[in-house]
């Protein structure tokens, strides 16, 4: 091994990530919040799925008099599971706070640029309007355009969250392609899709049967079966841009990129199956749940196949020409 050779793999901590440009606690911190980001899409699904949107009748107490559900013995479940995705909130809060204090004073981040420590900020602002939103769709009776919005919220949460782990393990030069015009075209068009589709998606589960209330749905007076057709119209728009991006990464020869797309690819048609395997078997509350797990992780997904398509490293340029890999 060169010295070279030996200089780089000291730099490299256990999680992959350059030393020089984040420690140990601050990316597990990071991690951290993206996973709870994603924990509480799937908690707040099990809300809306079992019925329990108002568990507890008010907000910010969860009964008249009591921030906590008044325990006896005619309480219901449903009080236990909303209180639950309550108390998650404020993990998540803690979270964020921690990651805050990490970026801002621990080496080597705290002399980081000013632009990425920024983007620490809004995961906690995100969590501070999800509150209020919460509180809303209590007072509201659990209207589908604000329950649909609280989801799209967590979804942009759960992008923001990802951008700033891959910001993270990454240099602090001017981001350069590292594909071709055509590539980075085709990501452009994919996430515009992906955003028209993760919309139509919660307007899906809006007009279904699951409301978030099993006594009085409320639900969008919409037909669901010819929104859901609209949907799938877009998902399988998103599919063409997909492998559209994974053939020209291999064209260009550019592995990241391969990788990446090629895990959007696989998170896609996974998603696109249980979509379909919920539709024919009228939307069980176990697939409904994974159908939004699925939809964080694919954001997880178009973030980095995104990412991908650009370089913070010296040598990074405009890959027009590329030869096809065999």
């Amino acid at each position: 091994m060169t010295s070279t050779s030996r200089l780089r793999a000291s730099a490299t901590s256990r999680s992959g990530v350059p030393s020089h440009l984040v420690d140990r606690l601050t990316w597990r911190l990071a991690i951290a919040n993206l996973v709870a980001q994603i924990g509480i899409i799937v908690t707040g699904g099990a809300v809306r799925l079992t019925g329990s949107g108002l568990g507890c009748s008010q907000w910010p107490m969860c009964e008249p008099g009591s921030f906590t559900p008044e325990f006896h013995a005619e309480m219901s479940l449903h009080q236990a599971i909303e209180f639950g995705n309550r108390t998650l909130t404020g993990v998540l809060g803690i979270i964020a706070l921690a990651l805050l204090w990490a970026v801002y004073t621990r080496p080597p981040t705290a002399s980081r640029p000013a632009a990425l420590k920024r983007l620490v900020w809004l995961p906690l602002a995100g969590i501070a309007l999800q509150a209020v939103i919460g509180g809303i769709t209590v007072w509201v009776d659990l209207h589908p355009a604000v329950v649909g919005s609280h989801m799209l919220i967590s979804l942009a949460l759960v992008a923001v969250s990802s951008y700033l782990l891959l910001r993270l393990a990454r240099p602090d030069r001017p981001a350069r392609p590292a594909s071709s015009t055509t590539a980075r075209r085709v990501g452009a068009a994919m996430v515009a899709v992906g955003v028209v589709l993760l919309v139509l998606g919660v307007v899906t589960t809006g007009a279904g049967p699951h409301s978030g209330d099993a006594t009085e749905p409320y639900r969008w007076a919409l037909d669901p079966a010819f929104i859901s057709r609209l949907h799938a119209l877009a998902v399988w728009a998103f599919v063409v841009l997909v492998v559209a991006g994974v053939v020209l990464a291999r064209r260009e020869a550019n592995r990241a990129a391969l990788r990446a797309w090629g895990w959007l690819l696989g998170a896609t048609l996974l998603q696109g199956a249980i979509g379909y395997v919920q539709y024919f078997t009228g939307l069980p509350e176990l697939l409904v749940g994974l159908h939004m797990l699925g939809a964080a992780l694919t954001v997880v997904a178009i973030v980095y196949a995104t990412g991908s398509l650009y370089s913070r490293d010296t040598q990074a340029v405009p890959v027009e020409h590329s030869p096809t890999t065999a």
